[in-house]
């Protein structure tokens, strides 16, 4: 890590701070800076934690290169402030040490299903407020993908665990194992007296192929495989990954980890056009996994993959073109696959509550402020856009919490 206090001092705290501008939740970087040069940790922890509760975990995982380091000023001369290291330093000293503040309880109950992102942001700012919080969750564990998702060399546990006890403090409960829809259902739940519902469910279903050999046995889903890497003991010594997202960066780097084997990513794209953050790419590259761009892969054998090249050409209006070349399709050898092209949301909530929309990829709508088509449902984070970063489901559910909270007092006059 670098210097904080040095990186703290390199920091110019702009009037007009563009850092802040780039940041999906607006975090004052220049007030924060000058805090924590003033040896206020605890004034500067609580307004961190006051305007992003998953601060000290959005200071690990975030694309900083998007957001608050690839906005400051300082990019102009090839340097700029890694801000993130000081929000680390000060987010995580804070919510081992936080007492946080919460109002008198009043009459309202929410019930938050889902205990990822948006899930633990909305408990969070509800229950400071009063709200009697009950988060529902089919896993055993608080987190959603910051736990069952993310690998621990990118995100310790601990803080999760540390952020949950802050969370009981708050008067918060946590209901595990607990899927919601083929028993208890969103019916139920209002006819236990909740007043508001919240789905923040995420995106679980992983997305396929839909070519010949998914099913084989050497074949897994990288979201999947990231849920419980030690289940994974038989993978071989080559291990073929097809997609280059986030979560595909994420298997590789945590097979390479676990295993002996080598790691090959196949992209039907090139380089430029990998989804995955250039910082993911770069690292799981330094780590050892072997990109292979212009790829598409069109069957799954028990060794291998059968993949054709694809060329770029343009078109007459000098449109980018992509040719897939039939002729020299060739297998492509693998012990183990994994596919990592996406995840949509599941269906056992929708299916089983009365008029609650989705779109066509299954994802639930909602007005601007969260709204779902079901007076008394609301919903946010990636159930509702899709896959997206953490801090943008903060930004959008502290929006969400407002709404449930001007919901509930009308409801009740």
């Amino acid at each position: 890590m670098t210097d904080v206090i040095e990186e703290a001092k390199r920091c110019l705290k702009c009037k007009k701070p563009l850092c802040k501008e780039g940041c999906p939740v607006h975090t004052p970087i220049n007030e924060i800076m000058q805090m924590f040069l003033d040896g206020k940790m605890d004034e500067a922890g609580e307004m961190l934690f006051e305007n992003n509760p998953l601060s000290a975990i959005c200071s690990l995982i975030c694309p900083h290169e998007k957001n608050c380091t690839g906005h400051c000023v300082l990019n102009r001369k090839g340097n700029p402030i890694k801000f993130y290291e000081v929000e680390n330093y000060i987010s995580s000293f804070y919510l081992e040490k936080a007492h946080l503040k919460r109002d008198n309880l009043n009459k309202y109950h929410v019930g938050i299903i889902g205990a990822g992102p948006a899930g633990l942001t909305l408990a969070i700012i509800l229950a400071q407020k009063g709200f009697n919080i009950t988060i529902i969750d089919s896993k055993d564990k608080i987190g959603g993908v910051l736990r069952y998702g993310i690998p621990e060399f990118r995100l310790p546990k601990a803080l999760l665990d540390k952020l949950l006890e802050r969370m009981y403090e708050l008067g918060i409960k946590f209901r595990p194992n607990t899927l919601i829809g083929p028993g208890i259902t969103i019916d139920d739940m209002f006819s236990d007296g909740y007043d508001a519902i919240f789905i923040g469910t995420g995106v679980w279903r992983p997305n396929r192929l839909r070519i010949p050999g998914e099913s084989l046995g050497h074949v897994h889903f990288a979201i999947d495989y990231l849920k419980n890497p030690d289940s994974y003991q038989n993978l071989g010594d080559k291990v073929v990954i097809i997609g280059a997202g986030n979560v595909a960066m994420d298997a590789a780097r945590t097979i390479l980890r676990k295993t002996h084997a080598s790691v090959d990513v196949i992209f039907f794209r090139g380089e430029n056009e990998v989804t995955a953050s250039r910082e993911e790419l770069d690292l799981a590259i330094i780590d050892g996994i072997k990109m292979n761009y212009y790829l598409n892969t069109i069957k799954i054998e028990e060794d291998g993959i059968i993949v054709e090249p694809v060329k770029e050409n343009t078109d007459e209006s000098g449109n980018k073109v992509y040719v897939n070349d039939h002729e020299n399709a060739y297998k492509f050898p693998a012990t183990s696959v994994i596919i990592a092209i996406g995840q949509g949301p599941q269906s056992n909530i929708v299916s089983t509550s009365k008029e609650i929309d989705t779109n066509q990829r299954g994802l639930i709508q909602t007005t601007s402020n969260g709204e779902t088509t079901r007076p008394g449902v609301f919903a946010a984070g990636d159930v509702v856009y899709g896959a997206k970063t953490v801090v943008e489901a903060v930004a959008v559910t502290k929006m969400v919490a407002k709404e449930i909270e001007d919901y509930c007092i009308n409801k009740n006059k």
